[in-house]
């Protein structure tokens, strides 16, 4: 019975062709027994065309809806009395009400022809009505018309649900399309923050290195105890540098537990003095200010507090010269956190390369714009006045909607 059902499912056309030929051989049969004349050609035509429609209603409906118009005006005309062929008039009814792809023209004209049809057919072939009263021969005429219009109505609630569950359909894919969009766009801004935060810590923390490997290799000889005490700050940077880079790797790492201890927090606000102490020790003097009440701020906002100063000061130790000094401000406001970090260095050399002008390679405002776009703060960078470069930053601490 399933393999029955499944072949029916696959092939609708040769099902109806299977009723077709069953309606024929017994319309045949009552054509042959009960209409007699010059009308038994006539209705054996018509019959043939009526199994035809039943045939063809899935390959096209509005063809077959015309053709059997036609049997129907052709029976009026020629007195032929309703026969079992005429089942193809429900058949085709329901066909046009419910098939999506019909015009809907043609589906209000299988309305029309089931209301009037067995009114006019009743008016043609009053004769048989001639031994009922009127009341009986409306009635019969009603009882007539009900099987034919609630074909159609059957066939339009059909395609009514139809057209709801392609709906659904069309609709759930948008919804997977969209949901499969906004997956690649969490990506890719995922894939934006690990370079940005990768950025930071490589730049500063190699940067420390090379001053700190330079420094010892130039008093290797004179002052062996600099020159440990310049190892040590580097075995430190680099221990630090592989702490905070695992733990943005690790991100990359999904279905996997991190193992204890061997991801550190993110940096805040907190670790700016840890910050003064390593840029200190790696030769650049740094006064630190902290203005306003100390509170707790959103872990984004210290992030990108602290990665801001963070590329500030290793882009002012990188290109501002020699002897050069900084100044770090952190200001505590009731709706911003406001950061000031300036230098006495080479100011406008800086910001060419800054903005990757001089050799291509400079990513540093870059990355600092768009920390601070993502939390709705505004930074300002360029040479002051009197020489030196600038680098402002307001951190609203409220959301943005």
């Amino acid at each position: 019975m399933q393999r029955l059902y499944d072949f029916l499912r696959r092939h609708p056309t040769g099902v109806d062709t299977f009723w077709a030929v069953l309606l024929l051989g017994f319309s045949s049969l009552w054509v042959a027994v009960d209409v007699s004349g010059s009308k038994k050609i006539i209705a054996a035509i018509f019959t043939v065309g009526l199994c035809l429609v039943i045939a063809l209603r899935r390959k096209a409906p509005v063809k077959m809806l015309l053709l059997t118009a036609a049997i129907g005006v052709g029976q009026l005309l020629c007195g032929i009395e309703t026969m079992p062929a005429d089942f193809a008039m429900f058949v085709i009814a329901y066909t046009v009400a419910s098939a999506p792809t019909v015009p809907r023209w043609a589906s209000r004209c299988a309305l029309a022809g089931a209301l009037f049809g067995p009114a006019l057919s009743a008016v043609r072939f009053r004769s048989a009505f001639n031994e009922r009263s009127a009341g009986e021969s409306l009635f019969a005429t009603v009882l007539l018309t009900v099987p034919f219009v609630l074909a159609w109505v059957l066939g339009d609630s059909m395609r009514t649900r139809r057209a709801y569950w392609a709906q659904l359909e069309e609709r759930a894919a948008r919804l997977e399309k969209e949901r499969e969009a906004q997956s690649r766009i969490a990506v890719a801004a995922e894939r934006a923050r690990i370079a940005r935060e990768l950025h930071d810590v490589v730049a500063h923390n190699v940067s420390v290195m090379v001053v700190q490997a330079d420094g010892a290799a130039y008093v290797l000889d004179a002052a062996p105890e600099q020159t440990r005490q310049a190892l040590e700050t580097i075995s430190g940077t680099g221990r630090q540098a592989l702490a905070e880079m695992r733990r943005l790797l690790g991100v990359l790492r999904t279905g996997e537990q991190p193992e204890s201890g061997e991801y550190v927090p993110q940096p805040g606000v907190e670790q700016l003095s840890d910050l003064m102490e390593q840029v200190r020790g790696a030769g650049l003097r740094v006064d630190f200010q902290v203005e306003g009440e100390p509170r707790e701020l959103p872990s984004s906002v210290e992030l990108t507090a602290y990665r801001i100063v963070q590329e500030a000061l290793t882009n002012t130790r990188k290109h501002g010269g020699p002897d050069v000094g900084a100044t770090v401000r952190l200001a505590y406001k009731e709706d911003d956190l406001d950061l000031l970090v300036e230098d006495n260095g080479r100011g406008a050399q800086r910001e060419l390369y800054e903005e990757g002008g001089a050799d291509g390679l400079g990513h540093g405002l870059i990355g600092m714009r768009e920390r601070v776009g993502m939390v709705g703060g505004t930074l300002a960078a360029g040479p002051r006045p009197g020489g030196g470069f600038r680098v402002s930053a307001v951190l609203p601490l409220k959301p943005v909607r």
